[in-house]
């Protein structure tokens, strides 16, 4: 995978807009009348209040404790940054906080401590046990990370988990097991190398002492070469710890000979000398951020045989901490557990392990753009495994059970599984693996509307983000003064410009479009006009002639217009089967409404074409499609001729034989709502349809809007589906994020 490039301005903008930081909070219970009020507040609260006085368990019924998790930091080591203080690490808390609720549905909240006196911060976050169901601990420098953790497991009920430590650990360990499995060694048989002997470090070491390896078999080095018994320079309790009777003295020494070594060190530390001296299959994991230790490719160059996993994305085997913590917490918290203690930590890196020698979902490989299998390239899963949510929680829970550290075990451990199924958002799944097929297509993309700052910022994080090649339609200068006014002139060199003035292909343009429209009242000088002055018809001879290989059009003009532009070129029109598809993804639910985009007043027939258009799009969203033709109406009540047409396309689809779920005409309660579709047995649809086809473009414009103002739901399209080649026509009202979603849906050929 590549190096996603962003710039300063880029990150400051995601953290900028919609609105400031990364996180707000929503109410869960209606807040609407008077009675919700009394109820929320007083006098109705005082129930539960007193419920709880009398019985603390109770909190974990009646508030959110039992979901609530705070990441709490002073600050004093921020990412690889150093001391930037409490308030310099609130973007990280928060990203922390998000990713808490991304992969785990955990809600959390940041908090920042403003004290280096552990004394203080302890007492701070002990009197704030009541309100959490566990603390994420985060950025606190060494030793007193290891003083506070310590100190607040002893003094609290809750989980107390400092993801630094314990996080690097648990992934860690995970990848060690499997390493080992393949190099055929045992855990309590090999020679372990560790240099760093900072907060991960000692966790890494201490956690594969719980898991069998033998305290003497492990040397731990640090900036002073290696910890031994009677060493007193530079050390602490905890470094002494792990100190062991040896004559070795250096790093380079420890490592002949050595099968494990474990860097959470500083990047160029391991030298392939050092590699070279190590025993037959070694492996590395060269864990410093953000460069590691030794890149795979200077430890595969003196040893084929090593196995090397780092931090980094763009290298196999990443130590990632999100395999770890979201699910830690979240098995903890349904457990109601008093602590995360080692056993839930060890369970959770052998559930890992096991995870990563099964089979991997197709949609994970496509993610990653290549097949990934059990081996050296591959023993530790991948953050966007579908099946962490459901696995890694319930071997913890499980684990906390047998240990006695569930306050409320979990009875029904099959049904625990389902449910955790259940929490994960399936819009997620969908956008990465649209995201993913992009980055494998590496589209040419042309944007032709190349005066536009949206456009132009979307052209450029399409560049940026390893998708492929931006393709801008306008004028060189007028280009690069927007991309200069947008704070984005260095991207003046990595986007390609292309005009009329510019192209080599201009007079085969017109050539083509003369022959398509010679006998639709245009002559030669109309044909020039079109071809080299209109940037919609421009860029759509550039798509038909392969100059490129997708497009997107629309955000500076009307559809209607650009859609009548775009037939110029190609048969994108309701005769020849086109339809507009808009998918709304809202509290964790896709529905398709169409046509957004193409016909005015469809007929059975027009209405049967979209029906297939739209499962067409569904799948390749990766959704199986259920369509309901919906209306006023249901199954002919109450019967009406403006009904007529969506219960006669049902007869049509009947008479074409496709191969998807149909059923209507029918009102769109009884489409969706599964309860509702109980008092008609005969409907076909086996579950809650996903593509709504509507009687008129009115209608469906008219749902769109009202889900998109009313109820905050998320639309991607109108998808513009049944054209020879990928168009998507975006709408004038859309930001260079939405522009950037179109490239993405046409770069893998949506529709």
């Amino acid at each position: 995978m590549s190096k996603v490039k962003f710039t300063r301005e880029e990150a400051l903008a995601f953290h900028l807009e919609p609105t400031p930081g990364k996180w707000e909070v929503q109410a869960t219970v209606p807040m609407t009348t008077q009675r919700d009020l009394s109820l929320a507040y007083s006098p109705g609260v005082a129930v539960p209040c007193e419920d709880i006085a009398e019985n603390p368990e109770l909190a974990y019924d009646y508030t959110n404790k039992g979901n609530l998790v705070a990441v709490i930091s002073n600050g004093t080591a921020v990412l690889g940054l150093g001391n930037l203080g409490a308030l310099g690490s609130k973007p990280v808390m928060e990203g922390k906080s998000v990713l808490f609720k991304r992969f785990a549905d955990v809600n959390s909240i940041d908090i920042e401590l403003d004290t280096e006196d552990p004394e203080e911060f302890i007492k701070a976050v002990r009197l704030m046990g009541p309100t959490f169901g566990g603390i994420n601990l985060e950025d606190i420098k060494a030793p007193e990370c290891f003083i506070i953790e310590q100190t607040l497991k002893e003094q609290m009920d809750i989980p107390v988990f400092h993801d630094d430590q314990h996080g690097t650990a648990v992934i860690c360990a995970a990848g060690l097991i499997n390493a080992l499995h393949l190099s055929g060694k045992k855990i309590e048989d090999v020679k372990i190398v560790l240099n760093g002997a900072g907060a991960a470090g000692i966790a890494c070491i201490e956690l594969l002492k719980a898991m069998g390896a033998r305290h003497d078999n492990c040397i731990v080095c640090d900036t002073k070469g290696v910890i031994y018994q009677g060493r007193t320079e530079g050390m602490n309790q905890w470094k002494s710890a792990h100190a062991v009777k040896t004559d070795l003295r250096t790093l380079e020494e420890a490592m002949i000979g050595a099968d494990v070594f474990l860097g959470v060190s500083a990047k160029g530390a391991v030298t392939p000398a050092m590699v070279e001296s190590m025993a037959d299959n070694p492996v590395i994991f060269a864990m410093a951020n953000p460069d590691p230790e030794i890149t795979p490719e200077e430890a595969h160059e003196v040893r084929m045989d090593a196995i090397v996993a780092t931090g980094r994305s763009d290298y196999p085997n990443q130590v990632n901490n999100v395999l770890g913590f979201p699910y830690l917490f979240r098995g903890a918290l349904d457990i109601h557990a008093r602590a995360i203690n080692d056993e839930m930590k060890i369970a959770c890196a052998q559930a890992l392990a096991e995870l990563a020698r099964e089979d991997v979902p197709d949609e994970v490989a496509l993610a990653y753009g290549r097949n990934l299998s059990f081996g050296r390239d591959y023993i530790i899963p991948t953050p966007f495994d579908p099946r962490l949510i459901h696995r890694i929680p319930s071997a913890v829970a499980r684990a906390g059970m047998d240990t006695g550290a569930a306050r409320r075990p979990i009875i029904d451990m099959d049904a625990y599984e389902q449910s955790l199924k259940s929490r994960m958002d399936p819009t997620a799944s969908i956008l990465r693996g649209i995201n993913a097929r992009a980055r494998a297509a590496q589209a040419r993309m042309i944007f032709a509307e190349g005066d536009d700052p949206r456009v132009l910022r979307a052209a450029v994080m399409y560049q940026r983000s390893g998708l492929g090649k931006a393709l801008v339609v306008g004028r060189d200068t007028d280009v690069r003064d927007k991309l200069e006014a947008a704070g984005l002139a260095d991207a003046v060199r990595e986007i390609e410009v292309v005009n009329a003035a510019n192209t080599g292909h201009l007079d085969t343009y017109k050539a083509f479009l003369y022959d398509r429209l010679q006998r639709k009242g245009f002559d030669r000088s109309d044909i020039h006009r079109l071809a080299a002055r209109d940037r919609h018809v421009f860029a759509a001879l550039m798509l038909a002639h392969g100059q490129g290989d997708g497009l997107v059009t629309g955000a500076t003009r009307k559809a209607a217009h650009v859609m009548n532009l775009i037939n110029h070129v190609f048969d994108a029109d309701a005769q020849n089967g086109a339809a507009g598809v808009t998918a709304l993804l809202h509290k964790g639910r896709i529905v398709m409404i169409s046509d957004t985009l193409v016909h005015e007043w469809p007929d059975e027939n027009d209405l049967a074409t979209i029906a297939e258009r739209a499962a067409g799009v569904a799948r390749d969203l990766g959704l199986e499609p259920r369509v309901a033709f919906v209306s006023f109406s249901t199954f002919g009540y109450p019967m009406s001729e403006r009904a007529e047409k969506m219960h006669k396309a049902p007869r049509v689809l009947d008479a074409r034989g496709v191969d998807f779920e149909y059923e209507g005409e029918m009102t769109v309660d009884v489409a969706l709502n599964v309860r509702a579709q109980a008092a008609y047995p005969f409907q076909r649809l086996t579950g809650p349809a996903n593509i709504l086809v509507v009687p008129a473009r009115h209608s469906a414009s008219i749902s769109v809007k009202l889900m998109q103002e009313m109820a905050g739901a998320t639309v991607i399209g109108p998808i513009l589906a049944g054209v020879d080649k990928p168009i998507q026509i975006c709408s004038t009202n859309m930001t260079a994020n939405d522009i950037l979603n179109m490239a993405i849906l046409a770069a893998c050929k949506v529709g």
